[in-house]
C-alpha cells in the first residue's frame, strides 16, 4: 500500500470535485469533447459518482466526481476517498480549489483508502491511484496520521494467535525503537511485586503473561500519558462469553492499538511535549488460576474491587494502569478502551464517546474532530449514579447489576484511579463492520486524530 504522495512536480491529471447543483455550470467552462462526452453518457454528478473524461483524441483527460454540497463532503466522510480505488492507475491531482481543512481531510482519506489487511492473504495488493498533495497541505504531517492509522488498524486485524500480549510487547518495543523512545516492560509474577494486583489477577490464567508496558518520550513540554487497554483476546473469563461475542475479540485490545497509532502521530510530528505511554497487555482466559465472581482485588491504588462479573476486566487492568499514571503529576491523562457494549448501543460504532469533566476540553476535542473528521461524542461522568459502583463489601464493584448506564458506570470507576488528574477517558469500538470510504472493513482507529488535532488547544503547545 502507498502511504506517499506523489511528487508535486509529476505530471498528473485533473481530479475535479463538483456538487450535482452545479454541474451544468461547470460544464460551461469545459472543452467541447468533455461537454459532449457528459451528455452522451448522461453523467448527473450524483454525490460519489466518478466519470472519466476524455481529450479530442480519445485518451484520458481527466476524471469528475460529484458532490452533494460542500466539497469535502462527497457523499460522506472521506467521500473523495471512493475515487482512489476507481480511477486508473496513475498520479491525479485535485483541480477544484478546497478549503484547507477540507484539503487535508480529502487528502488523507486518499492514503487511507490505500489501506489492506493483506498478512494473511495469497493475493497482491489492490493498486489504487497516486495522489498529489493538494496545495497548502502539510504533505509531511498527513503521511504520519496515515502511517499512526495503519498501525492501529494492523494491529487490532491481526488475530489474536499472533497478538497476545508478548507480541503486543514486541510491537510497543518497535515503536520506541523507532523513534528513540525508551522502553520498559513488568513482566508475570514481577506485576505483584511492582504493585499491580489487578493485571496480575486478570492475566494469571492465560499461559502468555500479562504485563505492563511502558513508553516514555521527550524531554520538554507539558507531561502528556495516555492509556490504552491491551486485552489481546477476551474468552469473558468464568463468566464465559457466548460465541456470537467471542468472534470480534480479538480487537479487545483497540484502545493499546490507538494509542500506539497516537504516540506514532505526536513523535513523528516531533510536537513539543513528554510523552508518556501505559499499556497493560493481557489475555482474560479460563484456567483453574483464573480469578472468580465475587473475588476481592486489591488495587495499586489501594481501593479495593468485588468482581460481579470477570467479563468486565478492562477497568480492572487500565485501574492499576491509571493509578500509575497519574504518580508523575502528568499534565493531562488520556485513556482509550474498546471497554463496553453499552456505549456502541448507544451511539454505535462510528462515534467515539468520550468522557471529562472539564467543558472546555470537551469543546476542544469536539471542535478537532468535526474539523478532522474523527467524530467524537461528550458522555456525562454523572454523578449520580457514583452508587452504583459502590457494593458496600468493597470499595467498589466492577460490574453493577441493573444493566443500566454500563458506559457511565464504567466511567466512573475508572475516574476513581485518576482522581486529582486532569483525565479524558475514550469508550472506542474500534471495527468498521462494513466497509466505507477510506476505511474497509475491521479493525480502525477512532479519537485519535482529534486528539492530536485537540493537543496545542489541550496542552498549549
Amino acid at each position: 500500500m502507498s502511504l506517499s504522495f506523489a511528487p508535486r512536480d509529476t505530471p498528473a491529471l485533473p481530479l475535479y470535485i463538483v456538487p450535482q447543483a452545479e454541474l451544468a455550470t461547470w460544464l460551461t467552462d469545459q472543452p467541447d469533447p468533455v461537454a459532449r462526452w457528459i451528455k452522451a453518457t448522461a453523467y448527473d454528478a450524483a454525490p460519489g459518482a466518478l466519470a472519466l473524461l476524455p481529450d479530442g483524441s480519445g485518451a484520458l483527460a481527466g476524471a469528475v466526481i460529484g458532490a452533494d454540497g460542500p466539497k469535502e463532503r462527497v457523499r460522506g466522510r472521506f467521500g473523495l476517498a471512493r475515487a482512489a480505488s476507481q480511477l486508473p492507475q496513475g498520479v491525479w491531482k485535485i483541480a477544484s480549489p478546497l478549503a484547507p481543512d477540507e484539503a487535508e481531510e480529502a487528502a488523507l482519506g486518499w492514503l487511507l483508502a490505500s489501506y489492506r489487511f493483506a498478512r494473511y492473504s495469497r493475493d497482491p495488493d489492490a493498486p489504487c491511484a497516486l495522489l498529489q498533495a493538494p496545495q497548502g497541505v502539510d504533505a509531511t504531517r498527513v503521511e504520519a496520521i496515515a502511517a499512526g492509522e495503519v498501525l492501529t488498524r494492523d494491529l487490532i486485524n491481526t488475530p489474536a494467535s499472533d497478538m497476545g500480549p508478548q507480541e503486543l510487547e514486541a510491537a510497543t518495543r518497535a515503536l520506541a525503537e523507532d523513534f528513540g523512545a525508551a522502553f520498559n516492560a513488568v513482566t508475570g509474577e514481577d506485576l505483584l511485586r511492582h504493585n499491580f494486583p489487578m493485571i496480575h489477577a486478570v492475566g494469571r490464567a492465560s499461559p502468555r503473561a500479562p504485563r505492563l508496558l511502558e513508553v516514555t518520550w521527550g524531554e520538554a513540554g507539558p507531561l502528556l500519558t495516555l492509556v490504552g487497554k491491551g486485552v489481546c483476546f477476551d474468552t469473558g473469563g468464568l463468566d464465559l462469553k457466548p460465541a456470537s461475542a467471542m468472534g470480534l475479540m480479538k480487537k479487545d485490545m483497540g484502545g493499546a492499538a490507538t494509542v500506539l497509532g497516537l504516540a506514532r502521530m505526536i513523535m513523528a510530528l516531533a510536537l513539543p511535549l513528554r510523552l508518556r505511554v501505559l499499556i497493560p497487555a493481557v489475555e482474560n482466559s479460563v484456567a483453574g488460576e483464573a480469578f472468580r465472581p465475587g473475588d476481592i482485588l486489591t488495587s495499586r491504588k489501594g481501593l479495593t474491587v468485588e468482581v460481579n462479573n470477570t467479563d468486565a476486566e478492562g477497568r480492572l487492568v487500565l485501574a492499576d494502569a491509571l493509578a500509575l499514571a497519574c504518580e508523575d503529576a502528568p499534565d493531562l491523562v488520556v485513556s482509550m478502551a474498546t471497554l463496553t457494549g453499552a456505549a456502541r448501543v448507544a451511539v454505535g460504532p462510528d462515534l467515539a464517546p468520550f468522557y471529562t469533566d472539564d467543558d472546555g476540553d470537551a469543546q476542544t476535542l469536539l471542535h478537532a474532530g468535526r474539523r478532522v473528521g474523527d467524530p467524537l461524542w461528550r458522555m456525562p461522568f454523572w454523578d449520580p449514579y457514583e452508587e452504583m459502583i459502590e457494593p458496600g463489601i468493597a470499595d467498589l464493584d466492577n460490574a453493577p447489576s441493573g444493566g443500566m448506564a454500563g458506559s457511565i458506570t464504567a466511567a466512573l470507576f475508572l475516574r476513581r484511579f485518576a482522581q486529582g488528574t486532569r483525565y479524558i477517558h475514550f469508550d472506542i469500538y474500534g471495527h468498521q463492520p462494513k466497509p466505507a470510504p477510506a476505511r474497509p472493513k475491521g479493525g480502525v482507529g477512532q479519537g485519535a486524530r482529534a486528539i492530536l488535532d485537540a493537543l496545542p488547544g489541550l496542552l498549549g503547545i
